[in-house]
């Protein structure tokens, strides 16, 4: 949960979710294991409270503060990148705004080559929403310790981020020939009583995904499957993030699809294309289809399957194996099945 205040907003009414307090002790320490996202230093005096390294996952960035309408007020344009993925929440120091530590990170990033792609100081709470459907904290690692506030309440480190004094700036970075994602939000934390503010820094280091950890599945497997359960799911096939040309090393997989379905002239398949649920739905609905068919092509072009056998269809993340909840799950949703017609 992406703080632990939600905004719900009907006329002219508003109303909050409370937040619970509690006894007040400690601030919380640093987190035991985290460090800074690479080549971003955090605020001087700043304590890492919250944290999240992955070495490889496929990530939806922001690129403009416009909204979807309706009741998704997500992000409306992101762009998908793949790669090395950190999450870092920090309690900045003691009577610190802010409007101070946002200012500070903006003017460190922008001498650090900051390409801006945009950033909002000013009535951003549909912004802080937004990063809260898109799970900017979900599988967070918080360390223990209590947030004080002036009415001598206390509350837990990952109810730091809030919509109250909310400041984001989301743009890229050059490093090592690439462009690195930057995301930061700051805030007051936990409430308007603190004393203290929050920043919220999130880094998308792009990077190709190790290859070869899924064996091929040999057109004896494939049989198998299809006689057992109707339908088999490859993942030896093969995209760029976001694109539906096939990549090379899909080929040995094309390959055993193509024997299997020469060894039986008479079978009819549909192959349906999956993501996972990052993204806009209609996107991916439309790379789902693309990818079917980009297989489909394959088939008849190079392994000489009659077209009329083949039927793509693309399904986005209608039918998942997995929670999309994390990136093991994502990883098991994205991928191409044969059906059986």
């Amino acid at each position: 949960m992406f703080g632990r205040i939600r905004l719900l907003v009907s006329g002219a009414v508003l109303a909050f979710t409370a937040l619970h307090t509690m006894a007040a002790g400690p601030l919380p320490a640093e987190l035991a294991g985290a460090a800074d996202p690479a080549g971003i230093k955090r605020f001087t005096g700043a304590t890492l409270i919250g944290y999240k390294h992955e070495a490889w996952a496929s990530v939806s960035m922001p690129t403009s503060a416009q909204l979807n309408q309706g009741s998704d007020k997500g992000f409306k344009d992101t762009a998908r990148t793949e790669g090395e993925w950190t999450r870092a929440v920090y309690l900045t120091p003691e009577g610190k705004t802010p409007a101070e530590v946002f200012r500070n990170y903006e003017q460190a990033l922008s001498a650090a080559g900051l390409k801006k792609k945009f950033s909002c100081e000013n009535k951003c709470d549909e912004l802080y929403f937004a990063l809260d459907k898109r799970h900017s904290t979900e599988g967070l690692v918080w360390a223990k310790g209590q947030i004080p506030d002036a009415s001598s309440g206390a509350y837990p480190a990952d109810a730091a981020l809030t919509f109250n004094e909310g400041r984001l700036l989301v743009g890229t970075l050059p490093r090592g020939g690439v462009e690195t994602w930057v995301l930061v939000y700051v805030s007051r934390a936990v409430n308007s009583n603190t004393r203290h503010a929050q920043a919220f820094v999130e880094t998308l280091a792009p990077k190709a995904m190790q290859g070869g950890q899924v064996q091929v599945l040999s057109s004896a497997d494939i049989q198998t499957g299809l006689a057992s359960e109707g339908k088999v799911a490859f993942y030896g096939v093969y995209f760029d993030s976001g694109k539906a040309e096939l990549k090379a090393e899909s080929r040995d997989q094309i390959g055993e699809m193509g024997k299997l379905l020469k060894s039986q002239p008479k079978l009819q398949v549909f192959v349906v294309g999956h993501t996972d649920n990052q993204g806009q739905f209609d996107a991916n609905l439309q790379l789902s289809q693309q990818r079917a068919q980009a297989v489909v092509d394959a088939l008849v072009k190079d392994q000489g399957i009659e077209a009329r056998r083949l039927i793509a269809k693309g399904v986005a993340n209608l039918s998942p194996l997995a929670s999309n909840a994390g990136d093991a799950g994502r990883a098991r949703n994205r991928r191409v099945e044969l059906v059986v017609r």
